[in-house]
């Protein structure tokens, strides 16, 4: 199968040179300019691709070879491209930096090769001039399987610093595809574990958004930038299928199609939460549910006082509900309607931001009380990929099933395991980590359910064996 999606991956040298203003403007540029734009975002970043999916009205996408898998990037990819003009591909750190210890494993450059897309490497020139050749050469020459075809100088103080940026550039073979000026208003704010959400935002994140687009069409060559993405020749994998991958058994394929997932005639209820404390998910987890045979239903712990209708099972995502303590414990209804959704056994599968909402409090107000745990934010960050096994059966997996995901926390939780473990980490640490009891499975770890195979029929039919129970 020959597929061809324009494409570019905007990478940088290092963090912090201005990758994410520079993609989520250049995004909403060509949005403006009538294409259709798929956004993506590599690694397990959650907050970026909020900003791409405000700039261009479609769901922003992860692309992370760790958690699921090299093979499963250019598909995944094909998914969310599907009919768009054009996706740009925002990177991770720097271009060669990828996950520890691994080589170039989940890094920009990996996932550039498997897309076998053009780069854009945007440079944060605000403290230099002739050095940038140097750099930029540096980074086109390190692997020639990685085609850095164009530069955009990011944070230029001036005409005349501009010019010798592009002089000092005219020798390295690179072409300069843009030179963008520092704008406050450009500026997106963040916290203790990155970017503020967009959906905390509101009117501030829409107006960010147009100011990047702003100093994008002012300062970039976007026909420029347009032809070097229609020069990325076509990809021969298949799309990733939802319907097709929701069902395959825990342990892989086996080489096999993935055989479709469970479709009960009366499809249960699994909600799913949202609003501004609990908005880190990732886009295929919903298409996986409801491919399984689902009914998704969202619902906000700020200000929905009930459950949705005949909820069956729960799904409590990542955020910050650190920030929104007080507001969540006021909300006494939700909370207890939880706890006693949970002590039916019905299934509640809680990550990160979802653990801290099910235990007893979260610096010191009252949380659902679900689990014998109370949780608190630390001085300390909790950064990176992990290598787990399930200890337990659970409605998310059987015991043994063996997971890569992602911890990325300044919040514990005393004791940070149950009786029944949800995890058990075997790389880069050993340790256990997070509660099983009765249908709930509750953790930091992040996972990505298009690289678990099974994880949604699993649960969806947890939901449906609850919902039949139940009555």
């Amino acid at each position: 199968m020959n597929t061809h999606v324009p494409r570019l991956v905007i990478a940088a040298p290092a963090s912090g040179s201005g990758k994410t203003t520079v993609a989520t403007g250049l995004m909403r540029a060509f949005a403006d300019a009538g294409l259709a734009v798929s956004p993506h975002k590599v690694g397990p970043d959650y907050i970026d691709p909020g900003y791409h999916a405000l700039a261009t009205g479609r769901p922003g996408r992860n692309l992370d070879a760790y958690m699921c898998g090299p093979e499963r990037i250019a598909p995944l990819f094909l998914h969310g491209a599907a009919g768009c003009d054009i996706a740009v591909v925002e990177g991770v750190m720097g271009l060669y930096d990828g996950a520890s210890g691994q080589g170039e494993l989940a890094s920009t450059a990996h996932v550039a090769k498997l897309l076998k897309a053009p780069v854009v490497l945007v440079v944060d020139a605000s403290s230099q001039s002739r050095s940038v050749a140097a750099l930029v050469h540096g980074f086109a020459s390190w692997d020639p399987e990685v085609r850095v075809a164009g530069v955009i100088l990011n944070k230029v103080g001036s005409d005349r610093h501009e010019a010798l940026l592009r002089e000092a550039l005219t020798e390295s073979g690179v072409p300069v595809l843009g030179a963008v000026r520092r704008v406050q208003q450009a500026h997106t704010p963040s916290r203790h574990l990155g970017l503020v959400p967009v959906a905390e935002r509101s009117t501030e994140a829409v107006e960010a958004v147009a100011a990047q687009a702003a100093q994008v069409r002012a300062g970039c060559d976007l026909q420029g930038l347009l032809a070097l993405a229609r020069s990325a020749p076509p990809l021969t994998d298949a799309a990733w299928e939802p319907g097709l991958w929701a069902g395959v058994p825990q342990g892989g394929t086996g080489g096999h199609k993935p055989p479709t997932g469970p479709h009960p005639d009366n499809k249960p209820v699994i909600a799913v939460a949202g609003g501004p404390a609990f908005t880190f998910s990732y886009t295929e987890h919903t298409e996986l549910l409801r491919a399984a045979g689902a009914d998704v239903a969202t619902f906000d712990p700020l200000r929905d006082e009930a459950l949705p209708e005949n909820t069956a099972a729960l799904v409590i995502g990542g955020g910050f509900p650190e920030i929104y303590a007080p507001e969540l414990s006021a909300n006494e209804p939700l909370r207890k309607q939880v706890a006693a959704l949970a002590a039916t056994g019905a299934p509640v599968i809680a990550e990160c931001a979802g653990l801290l909402y099910l235990s007893r409090s979260l610096d010191g107000k009252p949380m659902c009380g679900v689990l014998p745990a109370d949780a608190r934010m630390s001085g300390r960050l909790t950064l990176g990929y992990r290598e787990a096994v399930a200890i337990a059966d659970n409605p998310l997996a059987q015991a043994g099933t063996r997971v890569r995901g992602h911890e990325f926390h300044r919040t514990v939780t005393e004791p940070g395991a149950g009786a029944a473990p949800a995890w058990g980490f075997t790389h880069p640490e050993r340790r256990t980590e997070g509660f099983v009891l009765g249908g709930v499975h509750a953790s930091y770890l992040h996972v990505h359910w298009a690289g678990a195979p099974g994880a949604a029929a699993r649960l969806v039919a947890a939901a449906a064996a609850a919902a039949t129970a139940r009555g």
